[in-house]
């Protein structure tokens, strides 16, 4: 069976570099896409799935760091972010991080210690990725963000998350009371008041974030979640 390849969008404006990345890069086992500005590369990440961006700093127009704040507060993307940079003080770093990178390679580097870092990246981020979906409504376990189709969204934590991702999962069937106690605690002795109060503060958040609470409840069965429920 033949591997799935890796998608990796490299952003950078320095053409030699890009070139000499292209080449690099062009084999089985990778399937690349460039930009040389930060609105391209953004454009790209909104309609392509990629596991991990290659991200230089220094760009026309939206520098990296401004770049990859967007890619984690605008698009919700919890993607593998390697940043590409000839600015390699401590402070840089420091900055580079607080923007949401994962990883920090300075300028000049060698092609296959940047190859090794998006491999291990590539295979942090499989779980991160991850996007759950029921009909217009999209979870995404790693960063614990709702998403709909229309453009709204909320976060979520704690049993909330917990119990959305359980309901998501299960979507479009319904899942018991024991399934849920499981999920909260790991075990199925909680009893019905307790679940019951932490749907209602779920919601509660939902029907504050969507105008629509979401889940359906099942009497003596449990709870089901049901993208059209007010």
């Amino acid at each position: 069976m033949a591997r799935e390849k890796l998608a990796v969008l490299f952003v950078e404006d320095h053409q030699a570099l890009a070139e000499n990345l292209a080449e690099f890069f062009d084999n089985d086992a990778y399937s690349s896409d460039f930009a040389a500005d930060g609105l391209t590369a953004l454009h790209l990440l909104a309609s392509n799935h990629y596991d991990v961006v290659v991200l230089d700093v220094m760009l026309p127009g939206i520098n990296g760091l401004k770049i990859c704040e967007q890619i984690r507060t605008q698009l919700h993307s919890a993607v593998p972010v390697i940043m590409l940079t000839a600015l390699d003080t401590i402070e840089d770093k420091v900055s580079g991080f607080s923007a949401g990178a994962d990883d920090y390679l300075a300028k000049p580097f060698d092609m296959r210690e940047l190859e090794l870092r998006i491999q291990a990246l590539s295979r942090r981020g499989k779980g991160r990725q991850e996007r759950l979906i029921a009909d217009d409504v999209i979870y995404h376990p790693g960063t614990l963000v709702i998403e709909t189709t229309a453009g709204t969204s909320t976060m979520l934590s704690g049993h909330s998350a917990t119990l959305f991702e359980a309901l998501i999962r299960a979507y479009p069937n319904f899942v018991s009371y024991a399934a849920l106690s499981n999920a909260l605690w790991g075990n199925t002795d909680s009893d019905e008041h307790t679940i019951r109060t932490h749907i209602y503060t779920l919601r509660k958040q939902l029907s504050q974030a969507f105008g629509r609470t979401m889940i359906k409840s099942l009497y003596g069965r449990g709870y089901q979640l049901h993208p059209d429920e007010k």
